[in-house]
């Protein structure tokens, strides 16, 4: 019985395969396009197989009386977009004629396949014409948001059709007409003594706004750009240092009683003398904390009003660690003995400290100007 249940199995696989490579369930489906891609296919590797030569006239011709059906359709409605279906549509009975071209067994069962080269060619005009006449209504709308759907229009036109007279042009004023345009103004620090520190932390936030790819219909500008190119911005992009310390200095002692059994401390005529020795080992640790505020804030340039307003928070922390001990040496172990050969070193200059505690300060400021800015 398992021997037949498995037989059974393996035949209606095996009917299951290839009515599926011959196209026959796709047609029954009502799928024309893919019956005609699978018997072609088929009649490829297998030019005889009763089944794709069977199916494929028959889907070939219902294919594409679906497909002028849909253009002829297409072409009395009032859908503004239209010339897209019927381009689609010609280009699809352009693609199947291809596939039954490509494949001489199949030129037998489907002789002369139609192609509509011009039709689609002409569609393709229309298709980006129309695109061109929405993308003007749009931006005769005067706004950022209709700016952005007309320069979809534009460069949707310029695929169907890249010589379209004047398109260049008019995706470049649809985009420029769309772009939320930010002044960042320099941070903002009430000390000489760590000017150039700051100036770093700026350069920093600079080359990243320079380079800025977050979100397309956003443009960051320095002050002096805007100014020699005449920007009139939407934004501004305030940096403040509004409180920070560096180099406030702790200095941690612990003292350790060490002792250790079993060390040889002398000799006799019997042999080695084993016994305790001890030490007082103390560990110190230097930390200098460097701590800052960065007020961040966005201000709409048109009704001044504040759109944004955060703290930003950044600390930096340097360690230094050394011992030393007194008694018998051999009371400590190989780490212990070492950081007693290490000295206190000095902190890092206090320019190099203001720089380090800005760093998660610059990695939050970069997040929240992601995430502010992904909505434009």
């Amino acid at each position: 019985m398992k021997t037949i249940s498995r037989l059974r199995y393996f035949i209606y696989l095996s009917i299951l395969f290839v009515g599926c490579t011959t196209g026959k369930n796709a047609l029954q489906k009502g799928d024309y396009d893919a019956a005609v891609s699978k018997a072609v296919d088929r009649l490829r590797s297998s030019p005889q197989n009763k089944d794709a030569m069977a199916v494929l006239p028959q889907a070939f011709d219902l294919a594409i009386k679906t497909h002028l059906r849909k253009i002829d359709e297409a072409k009395v409605s009032a859908d503004a977009l239209k010339w897209e279906t019927i381009l689609y549509n010609y280009q699809r009975i352009n693609q199947l004629s291809d596939e039954v071209n490509s494949c001489p067994s199949c030129l037998n069962l489907v002789p002369n396949p139609p192609k509509y080269v011009k039709a689609a060619e002409d569609s393709k005009y229309q298709a980006a014409e129309a695109r061109y006449l929405l993308g003007e209504r749009a931006l005769r709308e005067n706004n950022r948001q209709s700016a952005k759907t007309a320069y979809n229009h534009f460069l949707k036109a310029e695929s169907f059709y890249p010589s379209l007279k004047g398109i260049k042009d008019k995706i470049d004023d649809a985009y420029w007409a769309a772009v939320l345009k930010v002044v960042v103004q320099p941070a903002i620090i009430n000390s000489n003594t760590y000017k150039l520190s700051n100036d770093y932390f700026q350069q920093q936030v600079n080359n990243y706004l320079a380079n800025y790819r977050g979100n397309t219909f956003v443009r960051f500008y320095s002050e002096a750009e805007a100014n020699k190119q005449k920007i009139r911005a939407d934004q501004l992009l305030e940096l403040r240092f509004d409180d920070f310390v560096v180099g406030q200095t702790y200095v941690k002692e612990r003292v350790e009683k060490l002792k250790r059994d079993s060390v040889v401390i002398g000799e006799s005529r019997r042999g080695k003398i084993y016994g305790t020795v001890t030490a007082t080992y103390s560990i110190f640790e230097k930390q200098v904390s460097s701590s800052g505020l960065l007020n961040y804030a966005v201000i709409d340039l048109n009704t001044n009003k504040v759109l944004r307003n955060q703290k930003l928070a950044g600390t930096y922390v340097w360690v230094d660690n050394w011992a030393s001990f007194k008694g018998d040496e051999r009371a400590l172990d190989k780490q212990q003995y070492a950081l007693t050969r290490k000295r206190e070193v000095l902190p890092p200059p206090p320019g190099n400290l203001f720089v380090e505690f800005t760093k998660p300060i610059y990695t939050q400021l970069i997040d929240q100007i992601n995430s502010f800015y992904s909505r434009y």
